[in-house]
């Protein structure tokens, strides 16, 4: 029986983890390497190259109410996307509505973590951690590991010849940037097209003396605001939109999404993607098109090889002076506390059943979360991996035998490798893969029942934006406020825009 344990790293995931372990009575503690919780959100003016932490200007992607915690909504007057600031405010708020402070250990590193020797029957892990020069050995009966898919920057240089023989200038990877004034004046080339390039590129622009934007594969770009100025994740999110996508046959749904994303403006013009492209990776930046539109960025192809001071690229082209090159080449993750054999079990997500267990495993007492690519909000599937993984370790909910797993892994797993800086083509669909889980944890909502006896709330779930409350209306975990969340979700994103009302008496609800 699980009672005791270790959750590795107190970000998004560690604090879900947690917080799920208390809702099933079971003993948690956490253990943080940095002073303070938050991960990856908490933005540090620190090199500290250990940790990698947001640049200073950025804000999410996805709205508040498609990423909050299930049971907890964030602030009516925050807004609906938000800077890392406040981010951070909204995780401070949650850890000590729920007291979650006083079971994690700051400033404490995990440096290993193994098998006990009769793990075969028991299932305990050795944990060993290291506090101010001074280490400690734990014994815990399962362990969560939430220190996401941001841990080791990816920096492909023996992709791009010449970089680190023959040129001259400054690289460096995006981890290591902070904010503008270092390329204040300079040439900038900006390696990687995905949401940091983009946004860092913009950036950029304000400032250098031109920056460069060079990309491999297609790229679509659309924009946090979507019909009618409401946030795009909430329009376009839905069970509706979810159903038809399985209804529809791919290639008509992927010329559904290639107009939709056309009707911005064309990418072809931009040399953005083209409609025969096989590729359907998406960005999110407003700016970007006007950037190119204006000049103050240039679209290039990928980069052939570098001279002392420019870039060559596949087309032939040359780009003289450049000062800066900024890999925006994504990240890989490792768990180096883990022990060797444990690691082997698994070579990358796709090799863990349902992203989070390693199948081969003789108990189910590793859990690894956070580490999944999906369409929307990994925040809110980090949170439901957790509230799965501590029902089974309480005994609630019970994983197939280790035959069965392995098929499910073996079925799912993509047939190639691809580099970091190509997962975004590896995204799940967020709503198909939190449901898979929330019926593996007995709390997937009924549209059907709901629209015997509740037929408002119903439609609202089926037809409106699928936000993380409707994972708390049933089964363990069921939240009383969870209905009203849902029935009031419109109301707290318009509420931070009332700040000056206008008389539009002719508009239609």
């Amino acid at each position: 029986m699980v009672q005791r344990v270790a959750i590795i790293g107190a970000g998004v995931g560690g604090l879900a983890s947690v917080k799920c372990c208390l809702d099933e009575g079971l003993e948690p503690t956490c253990f943080e390497r940095s002073e303070d919780i938050g991960g990856l959100w908490r933005y540090s003016d620190s090199m500290d190259s250990r940790r990698v932490s947001v640049y200073r200007s950025v804000i999410t992607n996805t709205s508040k109410e498609m990423s909050c915690f299930s049971d907890f909504p964030c602030p009516e007057n925050f807004p609906s996307f938000l800077p890392h600031g406040l981010l951070l405010e909204y995780f401070r708020m949650y850890a000590q509505h729920f007291d979650l402070l006083r079971h994690i250990r700051f400033k404490t590193t995990a440096l290993s973590v193994r098998r006990c020797p009769d793990f075969a029957t028991s299932g305990q892990w050795e944990v060993v951690t290291e506090t101010n020069g001074v280490q400690e050995s734990h014994v815990f009966d399962a362990v969560m590991v939430c220190t996401g898919h941001y841990q080791e920057p990816y920096l492909p240089l023996a992709s791009f010849p010449g970089i680190n023989t023959c040129f001259k200038g400054q690289y460096l990877h995006s981890q290591e940037y902070k904010d503008v004034e270092a390329f204040r004046g300079k040439r900038v080339l900006v390696v990687g097209m995905g949401n940091t390039g983009g946004d860092l590129s913009v950036e950029l622009s304000r400032v250098a003396a031109k920056v460069f934007l060079s990309g491999r594969s297609s790229t679509w770009v659309f924009s946090r605001v979507s019909d009618h100025g409401f946030p795009f994740d909430m329009v376009n999110t839905t069970r509706f939109n979810n159903f038809l996508d399985w209804l529809l046959p791919s290639a008509l749904t992927k010329r559904i999404r290639f107009r939709k994303f056309n009707s911005w403006f064309n990418h072809a013009n931009y040399g953005l993607a083209s409609t025969k492209s096989s590729n359907f990776k998406v960005i999110i930046n407003e700016e970007l098109p006007f950037c190119l539109l204006s000049g103050t960025i240039v679209l290039k192809p990928n980069v052939k090889e570098f001279t002392e001071s420019s870039a060559v690229f596949e087309d032939g082209t040359t780009e003289e002076n450049i000062d800066v090159v900024l890999f925006a080449t994504g990240y890989t993750f490792s768990f180096p506390f883990l022990e060797e054999s444990v690691r082997s079990l698994f070579d990358d997500n796709r090799s863990l059943y349902k992203r989070i267990f390693p199948p081969q495993l003789e108990k189910p007492t590793l859990a690894i979360i956070g580490l999944v690519q999906l369409t929307g909000s990994v925040m809110v599937g980090a949170e439901m991996q957790a509230r799965w993984v501590t029902g089974i370790f309480a005994g609630w909910n019970k994983l197939p035998p280790a035959s069965r797993m392995m098929a499910d892994v073996l079925k799912k797993k993509p047939p190639v490798k691809r580099n970091p800086s190509e997962r975004e083509n590896l995204k799940i669909s967020f709503i198909s893969y939190t449901d898979e889980i929330a019926s593996c944890a007995g709390v997937k909502p009924s549209v059907l029942r709901l629209l015997l006896t509740d037929p408002r709330l119903a439609l609202a779930i089926f037809f409106g934006p699928c936000t993380p409350y409707q994972y708390r209306l049933v089964g363990r975990g069921k939240w009383s406020g969870a209905r009203d969340a849902i029935l009031t979700q419109w109301q707290r994103t318009l509420k931070p825009l009332r700040t000056r009302v206008v008389d539009d008496s002719s508009d239609g609800s």
